[in-house]
């Protein structure tokens, strides 16, 4: 794969040394620069794929109409269309930053883009059955669209319909207000309820005598706030029910506009306002069943969501907020990949690596993490007569592609139209579908590799997957576990308004003031996503457990923190158990990372803290309730901190040694217990039996009523 580069200055309106990036460009056969690629540069930019046979082509380029333009031109030399991406070196970059740091920035840039394209996941797709069937709720120009190439149903939602002056011919309608929707596409259930039933023929008795505007015409329907009275005895059929019925209708696919966001959820096939063209013809290319992306990469073999009727992690369901996670059983979560709507909010809450997210994956991600926090040899250099990093403060910034990116495209745009003064730090930027996507272990990794900071920058005010400021939570424990490793508060959420320009530099400008240097080289971990002293475990690669490990042991070994249990990060806990457990084995059963294992020789049960994902389904599980999970990373509890042995001893207890052939067969609290719950029953079972039945393990306590069996048939 010959991979080439090109820089441009956009007619030199960007603050960019074009030699000084190109040169700083990494891992690509050629870099090229022009003043202005889109015009005179064109014939060098053919020249170039032609000469060193280009199959991938790096562009900075944020303008769409030129994108398309640079994209015919590098397909007509042979390269595939999707084969050609860009870089934004002008908003994002040389309009907003100094000439050093739009230069640095630009390099490292398109060096993150070369890293990440190198685990750019292959392309996969699902699909979904369904049939014709749409409900439209209280809109019958929609249902008129739609009645030539679907089954249409207008809900009446409580309307009049006599006037309308959409065609509805081919519209069934229903009368009724929805009270609720369930289901998903190709299975939707619609509940509706009205004070009319079924057996209404419509002879408009009650509209006549009812009181005015409480009864509708077509169809029949009376208002929840219409008065009882007399005149509901009116109908000939008994057809008036004032305290409401209810039924349920089911259909493919579902249009109500005046339904909120909530309602919603990230539903396929369920639309609401604003209903324009191109809602119908979502509507329309639905017809039948989808076809759409595959999101998620799922692994459900290392699932920790229970066992044995017994619930453990509940962390996609509780974070997908588009309800495309449900848990189908007590232990079992079941994931429609159809309502996934690409957030990530799953992939980086799993501790396992159950679900993982497909692009951006968490190895591109890391890549170009490690890409941008590594400093190019030309930063500082004697292009621009510096002796440092042209990026002073480090900070990757892991940006929403929705209204984040948006905003900062804006700032951008203000700043070189001179609209506005927008000038502010060269943060590092990782795109991501939505902050929903980071979680703990990304932001670890970052600091792993040596950035000052982390900036999680989402959508202003109101995100479409999570609502406001939904990385509240994980800001604050990232904090108070970096404050736990000695490195101080690293870690910020921005939410920049594209209105607001001036308080989203204000706010990320002291962030950066206020970090202090980071202790961690720059530029020197490269990650493996995994545990590497465990090779048993059966993980995948950067799964956020393993990842997060692997990333805290990088930045131990730069820093030296009072702390032995580091708090903040949820993954991780440590196992007690108390004097009540009789060495049952159901805790090393039901764990589904084998952080649990008996030892029936000694009577041992030992916890091995790497493996452990703080699900708490050994804690859930435990019959005796025994078992108390405390949250946080104990270091003291890794192996290369106790002598290389990841296994700890929680509790040692005694096992019971059979009185006939001397093996031990039970635990004594095992035995003890089952003595006092059935003693009592069976005690003199075996009078000629030296002590209890229960001193005997199950082969010689079968032979001694055996026996006992055999004397009693000779005796008679």
């Amino acid at each position: 794969m010959n991979v080439g580069s090109f820089v441009c200055s956009c007619a030199d309106t960007c603050e960019v040394d074009l030699e000084a990036a190109r040169e700083g460009i990494e891992g690509v056969d050629v870099a090229a620069s022009s003043s202005l690629l889109c015009a005179d540069g064109l014939p060098a930019m053919e020249e170039v794929i032609d000469e060193y046979d280009l199959d991938e082509v790096i562009v900075t380029c944020p303008e769409e109409g030129v994108q398309r333009k640079l994209e015919r031109v590098a397909e007509a030399q042979g390269v595939h269309p999707d084969a050609v991406s860009f870089v934004d070196q002008r908003e994002g970059a040389g309009w907003v930053h100094d000439e050093a740091g739009a230069t640095a920035k630009t390099a490292r840039m398109i060096n993150a883009r070369t890293a990440g394209l190198e685990a750019e996941s292959i392309p996969r797709t699902i699909t979904s059955d369904a049939g014709d069937s749409v409900a439209v709720v209280g809109d019958p120009e929609t249902a008129a669209a739609l009645a030539d190439d679907a089954d249409v149903t207008l809900i009446a939602d409580g309307r009049e319909y006599v006037d309308s002056g959409a065609d509805l011919g081919d519209v069934t309608i229903e009368r009724g207000r929805v009270v609720g929707v369930d289901g998903r596409f190709g299975e939707f259930t619609v509940r509706l309820e009205s004070r009319v039933t079924e057996d209404c023929i419509s002879c408009m008795k009650c509209v006549h005598d009812g009181p005015d505007g409480k009864v509708t015409r077509y169809p029949v329907d009376i208002d929840p706030d219409a008065p009882d009275g007399a005149w509901t005895d009116v109908c000939p059929t008994d057809a008036i029910e004032m305290d409401g019925v209810e039924r349920t209708l089911e259909f493919d696919q579902i249009v109500y506009p005046a339904a909120d966001r909530r309602t919603r959820g990230g539903r396929v096939g369920f639309y609401t306002a604003p209903i324009d063209p191109a809602t119908i013809s979502a509507v329309r290319k639905h017809l039948g069943g989808i076809e759409k992306p595959a999101h998620l990469d799922l692994e459900m073999d290392v699932c920790a969501a229970g066992d044995s009727s017994q619930m453990g992690c509940n962390e996609c369901v509780e974070a997908c907020p588009h309800d495309a996670v449900e848990r189908s059983r007590i232990d079992e979560v079941e994931f429609h990949e159809d309502m996934c709507q690409n957030c990530g909010a799953c992939t980086s809450s799993c501790p396992t690596g159950a679900t993982r997210l497909r692009e951006p994956s968490n190895e591109r991600i890391a890549r170009e993490v490690e890409a941008l926090c590594r400093p190019t040899d030309e930063e500082g250099g004697w292009l621009l007569g510096r002796s440092e990093s042209d990026v002073d403060a480090p900070i990757v910034a892991f940006v929403c592609s929705e209204e984040a990116d948006d905003a900062l495209t804006e700032y951008g745009r203000l700043s070189a139209a001179g609209k506005v003064d927008v000038e502010y730090p060269p943060i590092l930027p990782v795109r991501v579908n939505c902050t929903d996507t980071v979680g703990e272990a990304h932001a670890m990794h970052a600091l792993a590799c040596g950035a000052d900071g982390v900036a999680i920058v989402g959508c202003g005010g109101d995100c479409r997957h999570s609502g406001p400021e939904p990385k509240a939570d994980l800001v604050d424990r990232l904090n108070r576990a970096t404050r736990d490793l000695d490195l101080g508060e690293r870690v910020a959420f921005f939410a920049p308004d594209a209105a607001d320009p001036g308080a989203f530099v204000e706010a990320i400008s002291t962030f950066a003031v206020e970090l202090e240097p980071s202790p961690i080289p720059d530029g020197e971990h490269e990650a493996t996503g995994g545990i590497e002293t465990d090779p048993d475990r059966e993980n995948p690669p950067f799964d956020s457990h393993g990842w997060t490990l692997e990333s805290v042991r990088a930045i131990l070994e730069h820093v030296d923190p009072d702390r032995e249990v580091i708090r903040g990060l949820k993954d991780f806990g440590r196992m007690a158990v108390d004097d009540a457990c009789t060495f049952t084995p159901t805790c090393s059963t039901i764990c589904p990372t084998d952080a649990i294992r008996r030892d029936e020789d000694e009577a041992v049960l030992e916890f091995n803290h790497e493996r452990c994902v703080n699900c708490g389904l050994c804690e859930e599980g435990c019959v005796e309730d025994a078992i108390t999970m405390h949250d946080g990373l104990h270091l003291s509890l890794l192996p290369e901190r106790s002598d290389g042995e990841p296994w700890t001893e929680v509790y040692e207890g005694e096992m019971r040694e059979c009185l006939h052939c001397g093996e031990p067969f039970a635990s004594e609290g095992t035995a003890r217990k089952i003595e006092g719950e059935v003693g009592d029953r069976v005690a003199g079972l075996v009078p000629t039996a030296s002590g209890s039945v229960f001193d005997y393990c199950d082969d010689c306590r079968a032979q001694l009523l055996y026996d006992r069996g055999e004397a009693g048939g000779e005796s008679r």
